[in-house]
C-alpha cells in the first residue's frame, strides 16, 4: 500500500506568531502556464498581503524578478529541464548565474535563496533523458555561484519527484526506504555534492496523486485527521501518507550516510477540479490538516521538528499539460483571477478565513458565448466543440468535475465560452459556423462557473494540449 503513496509531491509550511501571520517557512509555487497571467506586481502584492514570504519559481523571468525586487520575499529561481544540456558547459552556467542571479544581488534587489536545477528530471516517463545531464548541471551551477561569491547564501538543489525512492514490496514501510535501484549511485553522488555545499534535498510529495493512482488507496490516509488503519513500522504508527513518504526519503538518505541532510518539500497541495476527488471540500480538508500539523512543529516520526515546504500552487494555470490528469490546471489556492477558492487557516489554530484576494484585477467585459438556440444544423456541433476545447480549457466538463452535470446545451455553451474568453472576446471567436452567439447573461449554474477572463496584462495564445481526448467522454451527449 505505501509504495503508492510515494508517487507524491509537497509544498507549504510554518512557524506562527499569531493567528494570521506566518513568521517563516510558508512558501508557494508560482507557475505561469496560463493563457492570461495576472501582472507580476499584482501577484507579488497578493503574496505580501497574505504574509507569504517564500516563493518557488519555474524559471527566472525578468518581469517576475523585477516585481519581487525590494520585497525581501525569499525566492527559488529555476532552470527548466530543456536547459540542462546547456548548463553542462561551465561557461554557459556562469553566464546563466550572471544573468539570472548576480544581476539581482544588490541592495533592495531580489532575495534569491535557491536555484532549482531542473524539475523532477528523473521521472521514469522521461526515459532517462536527463539522467546524464542533471548532476553535471548541478555541479556547474553551484560552482558558478561559489565563484561569483554568493555560494554561501544561495544553494543549488534539484527538485525531485518522490518516485526517486521506494520501499521494497517485501517490506513496504518507511524505515526500509532506499533510492531507486536504477539511479541509486547517481543519487548518492548528488546527495554527497549537495550536502558538501550545504544545500537541501528538495522533494515533491502529493498525497492526492496516491489516491488518484490507486482506486484502492485508503481515502483517509491521504489526509491528516486520522485513520482507523494506521501503518505500523517497528512500533511507529503512521496515520497519513505524507509522513510515511517523508520518512521513506529520510531512510533512503540515512542508508547512504546522509540522514542529517536538510529536506525541503518543494511542492504539496490538493487540486480543486478535474477529478472526482479534486474539489473544494477535499482541498479544504487537506490544507486544514496540513497547516495544523505544520503549526504544531512536530515534524514526522523519524524527523521531528521544523519542515520547510512550498504549496503547489499559487494560482490556477489553464495552459498546463493535462497528460497526468485533468486536475493539473486546478492546483491553485487562488483562481485564475487571484480570488481565493476556500477558507484557509494558515495559522493552523482553527481560524478559518479566506486569503486576501488579488487587487486591481481587470476583466474583459461581461459577455459570454453560448450555443445559439436558433441554430438549425447541429451536424457540425461535435467538431466545433472539439475545436473550442483544443484551444481552451474544458477540463471542468470531465467526469466528477465542477461542470459535469451540465446538459448538452450547457456543455456546448461552456466550451464555446472558454474559447471566446481565451481569444479575448473577439467577435469572430463566437461564431462556430453559426452555432454560437454572444450574450450578456451570466450562464453560470450550480458549481459550474462560466468565467470572464482577465484583461489587459498579457495574452499568450498558447495551444492547450490534450483536450480533444477529454471531449470524447461527453460529446456523445450532443449528437
Amino acid at each position: 500500500m505505501l509504495k503508492h503513496g510515494f508517487l507524491v509531491v509537497l509544498a507549504f509550511m510554518g512557524y506562527w506568531i499569531d493567528h494570521n501571520i506566518c513568521v517563516e517557512g510558508f512558501g508557494v509555487n508560482w507557475g505561469t502556464m496560463a493563457t492570461h497571467m495576472l501582472e507580476p506586481k499584482i501577484l507579488v502584492q497578493m503574496l505580501r498581503d497574505n504574509g507569504i514570504k517564500k516563493v518557488k519559481l519555474f524559471d527566472a523571468d525578468k518581469s517576475t524578478m523585477d516585481a519581487l525586487a525590494g520585497t525581501d520575499i525569499e525566492v527559488m529561481v529555476a532552470i527548466p529541464n530543456d536547459q540542462l544540456l546547456t548548463m553542462t558547459d561551465i561557461d554557459r552556467a556562469k553566464d546563466w548565474v550572471r544573468r539570472n542571479v548576480t544581476r539581482y544581488n544588490f541592495k533592495n534587489g531580489v532575495n534569491i535563496k535557491y536555484v532549482a536545477v531542473g524539475n523532477e528530471p528523473f521521472l521514469t516517463s522521461y526515459n532517462n533523458s536527463f539522467v546524464n545531464l542533471t548532476f553535471p548541471a548541478l555541479q556547474n551551477i553551484q560552482n558558478a555561484l561559489n565563484e561569483a561569491g554568493v555560494g554561501d547564501s544561495i544553494k543549488a538543489t534539484v527538485p525531485l519527484n518522490a518516485d526517486v525512492y521506494f520501499s521494497p514490496e517485501s517490506n513496504p514501510v518507511p524505515s526500509a526506504g532506499r533510492f531507486r535501484t536504477d539511479i541509486a549511485e547517481l543519487m548518492t553522488q548528488i546527495v554527497e555534492f549537495m550536502s558538501k555545499n550545504q544545500a537541501p534535498f528538495t522533494v515533491n510529495i502529493y498525497p492526492f496523486l496516491s489516491l488518484y493512482a490507486n482506486e484502492h488507496f485508503p481515502m483517509d490516509f491521504a489526509f491528516f485527521d486520522g485513520t482507523p488503519n494506521p501503518v505500523l513500522d517497528n512500533g511507529v504508527e503512521y496515520t497519513n501518507v505524507f509522513d510515511a513518504n517523508f520518512d521513506t526519503l529520510y531512510s533512503a538518505l540515512k542508508a547512504v550516510g546522509y540522514g542529517h541532510m536538510a529536506i525541503l518539500v518543494g511542492e504539496v497541495g490538493w487540486p480543486t477540479d478535474g477529478d472526482k476527488n479534486a474539489n473544494l471540500n477535499n482541498a479544504y480538508r487537506f490544507y486544514k490538516g496540513l497547516f495544523a500539523k505544520l503549526a504544531s512543529n512536530r515534524g514526522t516520526p523519524l524527523r521531528p521538528g521544523y519542515i520547510e515546504v512550498y504549496l503547489f500552487g499559487l494560482i490556477d494555470e489553464d495552459a498546463k499539460s493535462i497528460a497526468p490528469g485533468n486536475f493539473e490546471r486546478h492546483w491553485g489556492i487562488f483562481r485564475y483571477d487571484g480570488q481565493p477558492k476556500f477558507p484557509m487557516d494558515i495559522s493552523g489554530q482553527g481560524q478559518d478565513k479566506h486569503l486576501v484576494a488579488a487587487k486591481n484585477v481587470q476583466y474583459l467585459p461581461n459577455r459570454w458565448c453560448m450555443l445559439n438556440p436558433n441554430a438549425k444544423d447541429l451536424s457540425k456541433l461535435a467538431n466545433n466543440i472539439d475545436y473550442a476545447c483544443t484551444f481552451s480549457d474544458c477540463t471542468s466538463l470531465g467526469y466528477g468535475s465542477s461542470c459535469n452535470n451540465l446538459d448538452a446545451i450547457g456543455n456546448a455553451s461552456y466550451a464555446f465560452n472558454m474559447y471566446y474568453q481565451v481569444q479575448n472576446q473577439l467577435d469572430l471567436s463566437c461564431d462556430f459556423e453559426g452555432l454560437a452567439m454572444v450574450t450578456n447573461k451570466n450562464l453560470s449554474q450550480g458549481t459550474c462557473n462560466f468565467i470572464i477572463q482577465t484583461g489587459k496584462y498579457s495574452f499568450s495564445n498558447k495551444v492547450l494540449p490534450g483536450i480533444v481526448v477529454l471531449l470524447s467522454g461527453f460529446t456523445f451527449l450532443l449528437l
